[in-house]
Formats: structure tokens, C-alpha cells, sequence
């Protein structure tokens, strides 16, 4: 049972009770993330998420922040993406009133230091650094850039060395001064507890939250004619490459369809694609393709490593795939596989306090209401073999092909493998 209410001061707070769990999950969602920076501040949120853990009153340096959980043998983290910045911490769900004194008190009292700021912009440009030294995982951001180019859904999460190296403590303050209000946080609690209590120790724990409007964020510009390439050139054993289209966001009401696609293309060891790049052709160690939405912006893409020399094929067996999506229908035995796997992950994705306090938590910041399981699995199962089909033809056009990649190759070649 999900439980959702909102305070008189605007904070939402979530409480998911789960009796047969022995943990409990407490996680701050906060409706700012890439997608609401200016240029010139690009990568603030993500700093801010790092700035939390350096320092309040009551826990006056980043070891006493991080000793309060270890001592309990907890587990806590922070997140930042185009649209929220997440902050949790799990525990024996004995521990609950630590937990929600700790993150809390993060939350609101964060001293933000002055010499702490200093020393964390240098572990963010380390951590910069190791993002791109994976181009498996750097292309993912080159694809992005390719899809929004210098627009906050194109830029990259963790800023830039030159931006993050500019953002001063006061921006830090400032920014979350202004945006760390109620109406933009939730508060979810998933485990064993008692969601009357829960949620009555929740209210006032946070009862310092600013008042506030959420943030807003200009709408992101869209505008594609023909294909498009882009590549990040490094010499490397093995080329990284993304190659989609755009699609739809969170609010569509054909996005379930695109769950079908996804998961009938690359999201099994027995889809089309895995069956053609890694089992039939040899190409590729991984190959795995996916649905993305936000508030205002979806693609399906599929990723793969590949030898430098066999980019070309990659890339023409991925379209080939794409191109029977839309001129034939999907068998109605591959259209029931997909919906069981769908189903399948999911409820096995869901069987840990952490999980459902993300999952529930998630869709209140982004959508302003939660479907339960049970409607989800409902939507899936009314997909039918011609939605597919419609939706396919709609988004598997040749002028909307994408394809970015890591690796050294000329772009005018890559250009050339998508041009039909």
C-alpha cells in the first residue's frame, strides 16, 4: 500500500510499509537537476549533491557525517540527473530515527564549507576524468550532446572542468536556498514500519524545509531534418556506439508501447538484437537497447562495442533490425514474451525497500501521481501487435537516426552508414 500525503507546508511525503522486510529506506527527492542550470553553472546540482555530505552543526565535518551511518552498518549515497537530485540511506529498520535525524539534518543544516568547496571541485574534475576514461560509459553523454546539443539536455551532468572550477560557495547557497523548497521535495519511506508513525516523525523532522515555488526549466528544442552523427575520436581497442532515434516522454500515452520495442529489440538474451550482433554475427560482447524518458524529452537507443573494423556492420545490422519493426508486425508469441519479461523485471526489480521508495518516489516528483504495479502491468498487457507497428513507423523514420560514437573513425564515414 502506497501512502501519499502533503504537509500544510507544501512537502510531499510518501510511506510504502512492507512487513516482510527487515530494512527501511528514507529518500529525499528534490525536482531539480542538468535540465534547470544556466550555462555558465552547468554541473551546480550535482555539486551541491556532493556539498551535503561535508558538514552541519551537529555533525561538524564529513567523517561525522559518514560515521553516523557506518556505525550502524547502513548504506547511503546521492544521485543527480537531468531532473532530480536523490539523497538516501538504508538501515536496519531498528535504526529508522538515526536514519531520519541523519538525513535530515544533512538535508536542511548543511554548512557547505568554505574549504570544503574548494577541495570537491578537484574530486569532481576526478571524477569527470573517470567518466570519460570509459568510453562504454562516455558515449552515453556524446549521445546526449548529439541528440540537445548546447542546451541543459545536452550538457553534461557533472558540468565541466571550466564551469565546475568557476562555481563559487556562494553559488552553492544561493541555488539551493532557492530551489530545496516543499513543493519541489518529496519525502519517501519504504520498509517495515508503521506509516502513520513514519510519516508523523517525517513532518516534523523536515518541518525547516523552505516554503517555495518548484523550480521551472525552459522547454527543451527539438528539431531534427536528416540523420546525424557525432564522434568523440580516441584511439581505442574497441569502438562505443549509439545509434537511436527520439521518441516519446513520460506522459505519452503510447510510452508502454515503446517498453514493447525496447525489450523485443535489446533487453534480452533472446531479442532481436543480442540474437543478431552477438550470437548470429560475432560483433560484439554487449549490445542492449533502451527506452529513456524525462518530463519533456524520450529516445530509444541501442548500445554496443565493437571492433574498429566492424562499426559498419554494427551499425547496418542495427538498422536492419530497426527497419523489420516497422514493415512487419510482431509474432503474437515474441509480443506475449515481451510483456511476461517486462512484468518479470519489474517485480523482481521492486523486491527491496530502496527499489520502492525510487519507483514510487520517482513517478510523484515527475508525473504528480503514482500507478501502482498492478495499472502498469494492466497497460502493458492492452499493447497490441498494430500499436507496435504504428508506434515503430513513427519513430524508426530514416531523417530521425542518430548515431554517436567513441572511437576513430571520420565523421563523414559515420555520417554516411546512416544515410539511406
Amino acid at each position: 500500500m502506497v501512502n501519499k500525503t502533503k504537509t500544510s507546508n507544501g512537502l510531499r511525503i510518501i510511506t510504502i510499509p512492507l512487513e516482510n522486510s527487515k530494512t527501511v529506506t528514507i529518500l529525499v527527492l528534490v525536482g531539480i537537476g542538468s535540465k534547470y542550470e544556466r550555462k555558465e553553472l552547468n554541473g551546480i546540482s550535482h555539486f551541491l549533491e556532493h556539498m551535503l555530505f561535508k558538514g552541519t552543526d551537529k555533525r561538524s565535518n564529513p567523517k561525522d557525517v559518514a560515521e553516523t551511518i557506518d556505525k550502524i552498518g547502513g548504506s547511503y549515497n546521492a544521485f543527480t540527473g537531468e531532473e532530480y537530485t536523490g539523497y538516501y540511506v538504508k538501515v536496519a529498520s531498528s535504526h529508522f530515527d538515526t536514519a531520519l535525524d541523519w538525513i535530515s539534518d544533512i538535508f536542511i543544516n548543511s554548512k557547505i564549507p568554505a574549504q570544503e568547496v574548494e577541495k570537491e571541485k578537484g574530486v569532481i574534475i576526478e571524477e569527470i576524468n573517470m567518466i570519460k576514461d570509459h568510453p562504454m560509459n562516455y558515449v552515453q553523454q556524446v549521445w546526449t550532446n548529439l541528440l540537445y546539443d548546447d542546451q541543459p539536455a545536452g550538457w553534461d551532468i557533472a558540468g565541466t572542468k571550466e564551469s565546475v572550477t568557476s562555481i563559487a560557495r556562494g553559488d552553492l547557497k544561493e541555488y539551493k536556498e532557492k530551489n530545496y523548497v516543499t513543493s519541489g521535495t518529496i519525502v519517501c519511506v519504504a520498509g517495515n514500519i508503521n506509516p502513520d508513525i513514519a510519516r508523523e516523525k517525517v513532518e516534523k523532522a523536515f518541518i525547516n524545509v523552505k516554503e517555495g515555488e518548484a523550480p521551472s526549466k525552459e522547454s527543451v528544442i527539438e528539431n531534427q531534418a536528416e540523420p546525424q552523427a557525432l564522434v568523440e575520436n580516441r584511439e581505442t581497442d574497441q569502438t562505443h556506439l549509439c545509434l537511436g532515434v527520439r521518441a516519446y516522454d513520460i506522459f505519452h500515452p503510447k510510452r508502454r508501447v515503446l517498453n514493447i520495442i525496447e525489450t523485443v529489440l535489446g533487453k534480452m538474451m533472446s531479442s532481436r538484437l543480442f540474437v543478431k550482433i552477438r550470437e548470429e554475427l560475432g560483433l560484439a560482447y554487449y549490445v542492449r537497447t533502451s527506452y529513456d524518458s524525462y518530463t519533456d524529452t524520450g529516445f530509444v537507443v541501442t548500445q554496443a562495442g565493437v571492433d574498429n573494423r566492424n562499426v559498419g556492420r554494427a551499425v547496418e545490422a542495427i538498422i536492419e533490425e530497426y527497419n523489420k519493426m516497422t514493415t512487419s508486425k510482431v509474432p503474437p508469441e515474441e509480443l506475449k514474451k515481451a510483456k511476461e519479461n517486462i512484468k518479470g523485471r519489474l517485480a523482481i526489480s521492486l523486491e527491496t525497500s530502496d527499489a520502492q521508495a525510487y519507483f514510487f518516489g520517482n513517478q510523484e516528483l515527475l508525473k504528480g501521481e503514482i500507478d501502482p504495479i498492478e495499472k502498469i502491468f494492466d497497460e502493458i498487457d492492452k499493447v497490441r501487435e498494430e500499436d507496435v507497428l504504428t508506434v515503430s513507423k513513427d519513430i524508426f523514420r530514416p531523417e530521425n537516426l542518430n548515431l554517436a560514437v567513441v572511437g576513430s573513425i571520420n565523421q563523414d564515414e559515420l555520417k554516411n552508414m546512416i544515410k539511406r
